[in-house]
């Protein structure tokens, strides 16, 4: 095997929509189709795993203390994931089996923020099937802020995957330029970037951030349609008043260390898409630019990281 191509599959998958197992069966046969065709990296959409709430902005979400709105929000956290509790060992398991690297977009409900708030989270499973980062968008985008909540710098990391270094952010994160920078300056040349499914969202920033990084860009989205909300949703009747045909069109796609197209966004079409990368291009488009080496200036201009996880308490002796 070259250590310098990477063969990878972009998931893009509607969910069962907030049914937490139905969801991972589903991520699971994208795995394994996914290392059927010799990928060795698989990428899902952002919060794919149950689902993007998509109700926040056709049901009056910012309505305060309404019913309506605590009684979904607590449906959606009782399908959220806790990685403590083993709710991604099944795909880990796979992963392990069919030596493929995860990024799985999750909501996820962690122990170590007290297990009741939900989190955006982008997770990494390498090859042996071992959870190597789980990254907590550190700002919710405009309404998502009713229901999520503000992540850390922890999962701010990039991983070795042959002779890839690979990172990721969720969705608008992948706007902010210091965040791109704190993976950038980790030796990055294989950017992710997982949305929950618009065209509008990826067909700029792909390749923008490619030719500020000089580095492959990846951007996974799913898709989400109407007849994908589930008939035990509560308050169905009000989600589907004003609800859309389809509110995620997809428009997964890649861009070369260049900024030119691999595979332009596509649309309204569920299934994978495969391809091959050549670490070499980076090291091509690396000669005339590189935002954390020779085109730098850190005696000028650094930035400092904080990647603790962050947490409401400590208790001292642990």
């Amino acid at each position: 095997m070259n250590p310098n191509k990477l063969t990878l599959a972009l998931a893009q998958i509607a969910p069962v929509w907030l049914d937490r197992q139905a969801t991972l069966e589903k991520v699971k046969t994208s795995i394994q189709e996914a290392a059927q065709k010799g990928c060795e990296l698989i990428v899902f959409g952002e919060g794919l795993l149950p689902g993007y709430p998509w109700w926040l902005s056709i049901t009056h979400a910012s309505a305060w203390d309404d019913r309506i709105q605590k009684e979904i929000h607590a449906h959606y956290a009782r399908n959220a994931v806790q990685i403590e509790r083993g709710d991604l060992l099944e795909v880990q398991k796979l992963a392990r089996q069919k030596k493929i690297a995860v990024y799985l977009g999750i909501i996820e409900r962690p122990i170590d923020r007290g297990g009741h708030s939900l989190y955006c989270s982008l997770v990494y499973i390498d090859q042996e099937g071992e959870v190597r980062s789980v990254h907590r968008k550190l700002q919710p985008t405009y309404d998502e802020r009713l229901t999520w909540s503000p992540g850390d710098g922890n999962g701010l990391q990039v991983h070795n995957l042959k002779d890839f270094r690979v990172g990721g952010l969720n969705c608008w994160e992948n706007w902010m330029p210091l965040a791109r920078t704190a993976l950038y300056g980790q030796g990055e040349n294989l950017h992710i970037a997982v949305w929950p499914g618009a065209v509008r969202n990826t067909e700029m920033i792909t390749r923008m951030i490619a030719q500020e990084s000089r580095s492959f860009v990846v951007s996974v989205s799913s898709l989400m349609r109407k007849a994908d909300f589930l008939s035990n949703t509560p308050h169905l009747d009000l989600i589907l008043e004003n609800c859309p045909e389809l509110l995620g069109n997809g428009g997964s796609c890649i861009a070369g260390p260049d900024g030119k197209w691999i595979i332009e966004p596509v649309a309204d079409e569920e299934g994978l898409l495969i391809q091959t990368l050549d670490l070499n291009r980076v090291l091509e488009e690396r000669q005339n630019f590189d935002p954390v080496g020779h085109y730098s200036r850190p005696d000028v201009l650094k930035l400092q990281v904080n990647r603790s996880r962050q947490s409401s308490v400590d208790f001292d002796g642990e």
